[in-house]
Parts: C-alpha cells; structure tokens; sequence
C-alpha cells in the first residue's frame, strides 16, 4: 500500500505547509507580535486608535475568513489517497492514468451531500457526492460523481429549477436539507424525466451506513480515445471493498440527534487508525458502433447502463490514507470541474454534460472569487504550467518576461505547443451535421422503464422501505392535487408500489390528472412527441441494483457495542473482543457510568462511552456478556433495555451469553424465534459472519412493532 510520503500531491502540498510550533507570532507581513489581546487606545479607557494596523489586519481577515457556500454539495468531508492500476487499457485510450501500470496517482475525494447547507446534519435522504481529482502526470483529471449512476434531469438547462424546487421553501426557508415538501414534489410530478433518479432516493441508497461503503458514479458516459483515434464510450464505476451498505430510516431520524457528524467522523476515524477505505475503479465500455443497439439511449444522463448487458471491468484500486490537515484549505477551496480530462479521455453529446462544462467554471470564479482558483495549491497539478494567462486576483504565480502573448518572437516562442504524439490535447473529430435547435431527442422519452427495472430488482424489505419513503415525503407535502399527481406517475412505475403508497396517504390513485403529463417543455413544441413513452420491460431484474448482492465479508471498521456493568465476565469479553478486532472491528465498552468499570476478575477496564451519552443506532452490532453483577447493574439502567430494543428493531446482529436472560427478558427477544442474528452462547465467527451480512433484514416484518 502506498504511503503518504510516497504521495507526489502530499510533497507538493508541503511547501505550502506550515506549522506554529515553537513560532514566533507575527502579522501576515512577518512584523513580530508583541500583544495580541489588547488594542492600541488612547488611553487604558480611551478610544482604540484607527493606527492600529494588527488589530485592522486580524479583524480585516476574521471578517472575510468565510467564502461563499457551494450551491449544492455544501456539507461535504475529504481525504487523500492514491490510484494504482491493476492493467493497461492502451487498447482503449491513450491517458497515462489509465495505461502505465507503475504509477501510483494521487488522488483528493470530496464526499458530500447535495441539498443542505454546511451546517446541516450527514444523515439526511439526499443524494451524496463523490468527487474524485486525479492529479497525473499529464494535467488534473476530475471524476466529478455521485453515489447514484443516474441523475434527475436530462439537460442542463433544468438545473436551476431542480435546485429552486428542492432547496427551503424561499417564504419561509423551510425545510433544510429535506426533499419533502410542495415545492419538490409539485416539480418532480410534472417533470417525468426525474422519476428515475427519484426512486433511487427513495431507495436506502440515500442514507448511506457510511461514505467508505457507497457506490460512486461517473453519472454520464465520457469517451475514451485510443493512440489511433478510435473512440469508445465508457461509464466510470466506484465500487467499495467494505461492500455498500445503507441504514434504516428511523435510524437516521436518531443519528441526526446523537451525532450529526457521524458519515464526517467515521472517515475521519477511520483513516486514522490506520483502516483505509478502498474501491475499485469499474469501466463499463461500449464500442462506438454500439452505440444505438440499446433500448435507451446511452447519452441519456437518467439511465443507466445495466451490468448483465455490460460487465463492469475493475481495472484500479483508490485508497484514502490521509486525512487534511486543514479543512478549510482543502476540503472546502478543492475545486471540481467535469471539464478537467486529460489526453485520452473526453466528453460526449449528453446534454446535462455539456452544460455542466460552463457551470462548473461560473461557480467557481463566484465560490472562489478569481480565475486563479487553479493556483490554490489543493488544486494546483502536479506537473509544471505555462501560458499567457496573467493577472487577476490572488495571482499567486510571478510570470517573468515580456511577451504573455502567441506566436512572440521576444519570449522565443515560449511557451511552444505541443504536438499530439507529445501530448498535446486534441478533441475527439465527431461529425456534426445539424440545425440549430432548441429540443431533446425523442430517444430521451422513455421516463419509466428503469425506474420500474429498479424497484423489480429490489428485495422485499427494500420495496418496503421505498414504499415508507414516499409515503414519508409525500406526507409532508400539503397539496392535496400534487400528491395525487405523484400517486398517478408512481403508478406508471409499479401499481403495487402506487397502491402501498396511497393506503399509507389514505388517498385514491386518480385514474387521471392534468394534462400533459410531462410538462418540461416548450411553449411552441408538439405536446404529444415529449410524453413518456410506454413502459418497457427489456430485463426482469439486475442484480447489481439491490443491495443483497452488495455485501462483503470484512466486519473491518464495524463497530461494535459491548453492554457492560462492574462484575462483567472478563474472560468472555477477551474471547469475543480479540476475535472481533483481529478482523479489524473496532469494539466500544458501553457501560451504565464513565471512567472505568471492573470486570469479574477485579481488573479496571476504561469506558469508552457512558451509556446515557451513546444511542445504539451509533453501532453495527451488540454484544452482552455474562456476569450475574454485570446484568443486575444493566437491569437498574433503564436504557440498557431501549439500547437492546433498537437494535432488534434495526434488524442488527446481537450475540449474549446464556446468563443475560435477566435483561434480555425484559426485552423484545421474545417477539423473534430462530433468529439467525440472535446468537445465545454462540462462538465469536457465528457473530462475525452476522455482523458482516449487515443486517437480518429477515427481521424487519416483526421488528417493525417493537415500540422505540
């Protein structure tokens, strides 16, 4: 595994590095600091003094310390890490990052969620960002993704009306970092286009267990171009080694209170014990004659691509193995664009692609404040730049010469260009033949094909939770005649799903609604032709759409809660312990009090956490041990019995010892006979393998009724 020392990107950032130990204080001019608490008055009572130039500096810069928010993707948490490439793609394309095979590339990751503000809590239903730079040899390639590999809308052009409708409500800017509500809703049923990536939001997709076991997508379909020329469209995929895993919503109802911080903290903490988070980097490639063969159209940013009719290629391995060390600095100046590739790789006609390659440089000169946002030394590449780009604010770099202009004959020339066969970047030579027009392809009409294919491919219990979704959003909203236009398009996706859905409303599914149906569309255009198209069924289910088939075996990170009082059996904590972290979990002592708790052998064993400060939905798993003073102390506390009660209804694994049933019986474990997540006196590789399936989600149906 490749280190942070051996990290080019870590070395280039150390000469903007700097630290205060053992420094003299000075003002940002380097005047030695004499007084740094007191300002300069005319008099120990008298006025300040307009002269004091360290108190105008220090208050000058408190007050500009904060830049504007991104738009979307706000809240976000970041790390570096390397790529290294399992084999050569150079039948493919001719970017080095893709064929040189002993490089290891530096990479920055920025996982976000998408609708709230910096301030808002991890856990909210959203869509979450997952940002990739590369920084090669041949310039910054920017992977800027999602964890969903589709979007809401087809053209770029809907961007801004997407974001109005889901962000508060502007008369009262309410609700934060929420999608339910009138404004969403009333955009989304009569922009039918949306229906695909709103299902997956609806899915456990939107609350991710962390951001270590989340997918990551490339969302459009880039191109890559070969040393030939020859073009073939490519799909990027993330695919995590922890296995993806997601959490119930009442559980992200909970962790919202206990710690808003939790996806933030856990890459945090994870990274620096040392368990670095990795995926693998899956291509989906299409030849470029292939690319009408499909019953969707490949350009269409709301379908996706399913894995049976396109295998995903795992050609690379990213591991996050550092965290910032400022969050300011990196994490929040980082600067994507979907415009920045590199030779070999380049963009396609997708609509919603195209346009992102003008916002994304807008937004950054706002968020940023100049076009010099490259010079930001998280963003700067790691190979040397030259052009006649000059000036402009926060200009960082001191050009030397005259001529900042080509052809010159002064600066001899420099800086020269560089032929193709030198790396030099060339566009893809599509033919183009066409009027100008201002419509979308009849190819893109097709609004519930997938959707449909999506909630197939779901299991039973992740029906249920999509069901409870929208039931839960659309409950929020007021309008009668905007709930039953979504029940009406739910409907057009999957009866059964639209029928759970209105009982939970105590509503009917009208049998129609206003007319059009889609009405993203033009004032002049032929209402008829911008319909949804008919549903199709060109594939029963795909697998790599539920995640059943997910999973991993590592338990690497899980953590575990071990419910303990004084008097706890100290030999079975040592067992199930070292089994647990020899997999790499991470097990937490939970006791009814802080400071430490004495086990049965009379030896002191630090708490790492007082039982009324922790809540369950804070933890994979659960294990109690035995000890007849352990269980009477855990019996007189009475969340002992709330922390076992919402972990049975969570559906997690929970192992005890035979000698627990004092507290157990005061629980809900009653409700379940032949659990296979239950294990009573089981060995420590029967809970391992449960903790690894994530939940028994087998549970659910039962476990619903368990009143916390």
């Amino acid at each position: 595994m490749s280190t942070s020392e051996e990290n080019k990107k870590s070395k280039d950032l150390a000469s903007n590095t700097k630290d205060g130990k053992g420094k003299t204080m000075t003002t940002n001019q380097g005047v030695k600091v004499n007084d740094t608490n007191n300002s300069l008055k005319s008099g120990e009572r008298g006025a300040s003094l307009l002269e004091d130039f360290i108190l105008r500096e220090k208050i000058t810069h408190f007050d500009h310390e904060r830049i504007p928010e991104r738009i979307v993707h706000a809240r976000g948490s970041g790390a570096h890490g390397v790529f290294e490439l399992y084999e050569s793609l150079e039948e493919y394309t001719k970017a080095g990052i893709f064929t040189d095979i002993k490089r290891k590339t530096p990479v920055f990751v920025r996982f976000s969620t998408v609708a709230g503000n910096k301030g808002s809590a991890d856990l909210a239903r959203d869509v979450r960002g997952f940002a990739t730079k590369f920084y090669t040899e041949e310039g910054i390639f920017d992977l800027v993704g999602n964890n969903m590999p589709v979007f809401f809308i087809q053209d770029a052009m809907k961007f801004p009306d997407l974001i109005h409708a889901v962000k508060p409500e502007p008369d009262r800017d309410i609700p934060q970092a929420a999608s339910a509500h009138d404004t969403f809703y009333d955009f989304v049923s009569h922009t039918t286009e949306t229906l695909h990536n709103h299902i997956w939001v609806m899915s456990d997709r939107a609350i991710p267990r962390s951001f270590r076991m989340m997918e990551g997508f490339g969302i459009h379909t880039f191109r890559l171009i070969n040393a030939e020329g020859k073009s073939h469209f490519v799909k990027f995929h993330w695919k995590p080694l922890l296995g993806t895993h997601s959490i119930t919503w009442d559980e992200a109802v909970k962790i919202h209170g206990a710690d808003s911080d939790f996806h933030r903290r856990d890459l945090w903490e994870a990274i620096d014990s040392g368990q670095f988070p990795e995926w693998e980097l899956g291509l989906q490639i299409i030849p470029e004659e292939d690319e009408h063969k499909f019953d969707f159209d490949i350009l269409d940013p709301t379908k996706l691509i399913p894995e049976e009719m396109v295998p995903v290629q795992r050609i690379g391995k990213m591991t996050l193995n550092r965290n910032p060390d400022n969050f300011f600095a990196e994490t929040e100046q980082v600067a994507f664009h979907p415009g920045h590739v590199v030779p070999g790789i380049d963009f396609t006609n997708d609509p919603l692609l195209q346009g992102r390659l003008f916002s994304y440089t807008d937004t950054q000169l706002s968020r940023l404040g100049s076009p010099n946002f490259h010079e930001i030394p998280i963003n700067r590449p790691i190979n040397e730049t030259h052009n006649n780009q000059r000036d402009a604010q926060m200009r960082m770099t001191v050009d030397k010469g005259k001529s900042a202009y080509f052809p010159n004959s002064i600066g001899g020339g420099c800086p020269h260009l560089a032929k193709m066969a030198q790396g030099g970047f060339t566009s893809y030579e599509e033919r183009i033949d066409a009027k100008k027009i201002r419509s979308r392809s009849s190819s893109f009409s097709d609004h519930y094909s997938q959707p449909a294919l999506f909630y197939r491919s779901l299991t039973d219990w992740e029906q249920e939770h999509v069901a409870d979704a929208y039931t839960f959003e659309l409950g929020k909203c007021t309008y009668d005649h905007i709930k039953e236009r979504m029940l009406y398009v739910i409907k057009q996706i999957d009866k059964d799903l639209a029928l759970k859905v209105a009982d939970g409303l105590g509503m009917k599914i009208p049998s129609k609604i206003d007319q059009p149906v889609n009405q993203a569309i033009g004032a002049d255009a032929n209402v008829e032709e911008h319909q949804p198209t008919p549903k199709k069924e060109y594939l029963k289910k795909s697998a790599a759409l539920s995640l059943t088939h997910l999973n991993s075996d590592s338990i690497a990170t899980r953590k575990i809660a071990f419910l303990v009082g004084d008097g706890f059996n100290g030999a079975q904590v040592k067992k199930i312990k070292e089994a647990l972290v020899s997999k790499n979990a991470v097990v937490h002592l939970v006791a009814p009090h802080g400071g430490t708790v004495k086990c049965d052998l009379g030896k002191e064993h630090p708490v790492d956490v007082a039982l009324l400060t922790t809540e369950s939905v804070l933890y994979d798993a659960l294990y109690i041990p035995g000890g007849a003073k352990s269980i009477e102390a855990l019996v007189k506390a009475p969340k002992s019995v709330k922390f076992v009660n919402e972990t049975l209804k969570h559906c997690k694994a929970l192992a005890a010892e035979e000698d627990t049933f004092k507290l157990l019986d005061k629980t809900a474990i009653s409700m379940f006979d032949k659990d296979a997540a239950i294990l009573i006196g089981k060995t420590p590789k029967d809970f391992i393998k449960q903790i690894a399936a994530h939940r028994n989600w087998d549970r659910q149906p039962t476990a619903m009724n368990i009143p916390v």
